[in-house]
């Protein structure tokens, strides 16, 4: 019988083990890693229109130091959804901050308002380093 209950608490425990992994994976999803092949499509697509790349920080962080072609729109502004809908819908919208956790929150927000090619492209630093231009 102890078997038995230990063969179920085994079976239950990696079941939801595997359930966390999958929320994992569906939560981030959106998060994509820049390689230097995308990153040479994403800024060729940016600079000719094709495409918008975001800074969701504050405008006073984003005066100090933000990415080239980068448009900033504040995700803690009140404005923020309405600044969002001038963006077309059809065009991949690449978001950034500083950690890319506020970038992360607007990729849901721009999911939830419909514009289903958003994508967080994580921290500032990160993509300085990996050759992004800044101004």
């Amino acid at each position: 019988m102890k078997k038995i209950i230990t063969i179920f608490l085994l079976s239950f425990s990696a079941g939801t083990a595997l359930h966390a992994q999958q929320m994992y994976v569906q939560t981030h999803s959106d998060k994509i890693a820049v390689t230097p092949a995308i990153e040479k499509k994403l800024l060729n697509d940016i600079a000719q229109g094709k495409a918008y790349l975001v800074d969701v920080r504050t405008p006073e962080e984003y005066n100090l130091k933000h990415l080239k072609y980068a448009a900033n729109i504040n995700i803690k502004s009140a404005d923020f959804a309405d600044q969002v809908k001038k963006l077309d819908k059809n065009k991949q919208v690449y978001l950034y901050c500083h950690s890319g956790n506020r970038s992360g929150r607007a990729a849901d927000s721009l999911q939830t308002l419909g514009y289903h090619l958003s994508y967080n492209i994580g921290a500032l630093d990160s993509l300085t380093k990996a050759g992004f231009p800044v101004q």
